[in-house]
């Protein structure tokens, strides 16, 4: 085969320029580190460092924000039940002290100043928030667990209330107060002592405006034939004042409610047919005006804003008697999620306000009672009472008094008795919420701890099939770029070679 010059010098620029590809693509490497610098220079490794970037991207998204999103909503959550805790266990100490012995004066004062400071500050922690999103409202992250000022809004509530929450609860009434120097003269008839043992169940607010349609229902399993049922019961709404004219006379059928107070008062016998039956009952009142501090009635209730009349609010958090769930949740890797919040209605029990006003108006009673007992006997002591009369007089208001204190005293005993066992079981509550949030940070340190290791893992893959070491590059380069000057050097030569060279 005839080879001719124009052939030869053809070839020779075929393969400086594939050298002088070579020195290019290889500087291309050395200033980017890169394998490729364009999909087209090697298709199998772009398809596979973008399947490699896609999933080193989610990894970070799980590891860098989402992880440390869930971990500081859990610290904040942690931190608020273990001071829940904290004032639980002061409120229970509180009852110990009261309920074991007997308190002096300054013991009662010590207790009712303990349990006014708590009361201010019970729910406080339930308003705790991570970044500007309470934490314990369940979707509602843009609305306090409490009220935060005091505040005339209206709401329609509906409340269930178990039939095991009923209890027996003693009311004095006929109450003393220290006689004036007007009722010594005139010889005023002291008050008249006196207690009864009521069966009581519990709204979670005091200061009810009214009771819907003046009825409630209850609702039970018939053992007979184990159906649903549902009955109604027809409610006389009274206030304390009413009771206390009436000596607290009901009937072992009847029901009335105090709207005071927020309190069914029921007989022995109804009492104890909602009980046996295990009783679920339904109340739908109305309330308008809340205290700071009390509990917001949408984070616990299926209730209805009215305080715009034309634009009411409804909130659901019940179906089919069920409390409907509001998990917020983080993805903490594929395929992994992880419920981050505890809600309220869980740990921050409505009675817990409820036991504690009771405990500290109990309290209050009992100061006063003595307070009274000590003012007569003060009085007695004093000359302008020293006659006969006065002496017989002050003598009778202070045995009234008396019985008065001791009514208090019995009641201030078996209600902090009663606060222990309660409150235990308020702790009990908080312990277990925090023993769950202690479960799921566990659960999410081992997936950081798993997505730590597949991040190095993506990035290393991810390193090998993009990267390539400067040394490796530079050898390359070296060799390349020495080829690429031989074949510059050999087409030199050749061009200055003719036909006379051979001759």
């Amino acid at each position: 085969m005839r080879v001719t010059n124009n052939m030869i010098m053809s070839n020779t620029k075929i393969n400086i320029n594939g050298n002088k590809t070579n020195v290019n693509t290889l500087n291309n490497q050395m200033t980017s580190q890169k394998k490729i610098s364009r999909p087209s220079d090697d298709p199998v490794i772009a398809i596979r460092a973008l399947r490699l970037r896609s999933s080193l991207s989610q990894i970070n998204q799980y590891y860098e924000k989402n992880i440390p999103d869930a971990e500081a909503w859990l610290d904040v959550t942690e931190t608020s039940l273990t001071n829940m805790k904290k004032l639980l266990t002061t409120i229970h100490t509180q009852c110990d002290a009261g309920a074991n012995g007997t308190p002096t004066e300054e013991d009662r004062k010590t207790i009712l100043k303990q349990l006014q400071s708590l009361s201010d500050q019970i729910y406080s922690e339930g308003d705790a928030d991570y970044a500007g999103r309470t934490v314990f409202t369940g979707y509602k992250t843009n609305s306090t667990l409490t009220f935060q000022a005091d505040s005339k809004e209206a709401y329609n509530i509906s409340e269930y209330l178990s039939a095991d929450k009923i209890e027996e609860y003693n009311y004095s009434y006929g109450n003393v107060k220290t006689p004036t120097a007007a009722d010594v003269a005139a010889k005023t008839a002291p008050g008249t002592p006196e207690n009864t043992t009521l069966h009581r169940l519990r709204l979670s607010y005091d200061n009810i405006t009214d009771i819907t349609g003046g009825k409630i229902s209850y609702s039970y399993t018939d053992a007979a034939t184990g159906q649903m049922t549902t009955k109604e019961l027809n409610v006389t709404t009274v206030t304390t004042s009413d009771l206390e004219a009436s000596s607290y006379a009901i009937a072992d059928n009847d029901i009335v409610f105090n709207k005071d107070t927020g309190e069914f008062l029921m007989g022995k016998t109804l009492a104890s047919n909602l009980k046996s039956f295990g009783a679920t009952v339904s109340v739908n009142y109305d309330k308008t005006g809340f205290s700071k501090g009390e509990l917001r009635p949408e984070n616990y209730f299926d209730c209805t804003n009215n305080t715009d009349a034309a634009n009411p609010i409804q909130y659901t958090n019940f179906e089919n008697g069920k409390r409907v769930r509001q998990d917020i949740e983080y993805t903490i890797a594929s395929n992994q999620t992880l419920v981050v919040n505890t809600q309220a209605s869980t740990v921050f029990n409505s009675d817990i306000a409820r036991d504690l006003d009771n405990l500290t108006s109990i309290v209050q009673s009992a100061i006063d009672a003595h307070s009274v007992v000590d003012n007569i006997k003060e009085m007695k002591g004093l000359s302008q009472y020293s006659s006969k009369d006065d002496q017989e007089y002050l003598e009778s208001c202070l045995a009234a008094a008396q019985k008065q204190a001791d009514y208090a005293d019995h009641q201030l005993q078996t209600v902090f008795n009663r606060g222990l066992t309660k409150f235990e079981g308020y702790m009990s509550d908080v312990n277990l919420a925090i023993t769950d949030v202690g479960s799921k940070g566990q659960q999410l340190d081992i997936t950081k701890n798993r997505m730590s290791n597949q991040q190095q893992t993506v990035e290393a893959l991810k390193s090998d099939n993009e990267d390539k070491d400067l040394s490796e590059i530079i050898i390359d380069y070296t060799s390349s770029y020495t080829a690429y000057q031989a074949s510059l050097q050999a087409a030199a030569k050749l061009e200055r070679q003719t036909l006379l060279d051979y001759l």
